[in-house]
């Protein structure tokens, strides 16, 4: 089967594009595929802040995200991205802060990278 890693750049309010995300990873998965990570980077760093409150007839983007840890996906937050957008990257809860080199190196070893824009 096909090893692929994923990146999410769109932020909190777009719920189209996670949801998207979640289904193709979950199916993924269910095929018999291996995701090692998903990389919030641009603008989907905000999923990562602690700060972040919604409606609760909005989409419950924590327990997206933890449905998706509870599968062993690794959730990195980029550094560099998150800093910029003032996101505490000492209180990142499931996320794993990262660099883009790290993402780069296990993009270099999957078959695929799967952007979600």
């Amino acid at each position: 089967m096909s090893k692929f890693v994923l990146s999410l750049h769109s932020s909190v309010s777009d719920h189209a594009t996670l949801n998207n995300l979640s289904r193709f990873a979950h199916a993924a998965l269910d095929d018999g595929h291996h995701i090692p990570c998903i990389f919030l980077y641009q603008d989907g760093v905000y999923h990562a802040s602690q700060y972040v409150e919604l409606a609760s007839d909005e989409l419950d983007i924590a327990a997206i995200w933890q449905a998706l840890a509870d599968r062993g996906i690794t959730l990195m937050l980029c550094v560099t991205a998150a800093e910029k957008r003032g996101i505490d990257t000492t209180n990142t809860g499931i996320f794993k802060v990262a660099g883009l080199a790290e993402f780069a190196m296990l993009s270099a070893t999957s078959d695929k990278w799967i952007q979600f824009k």
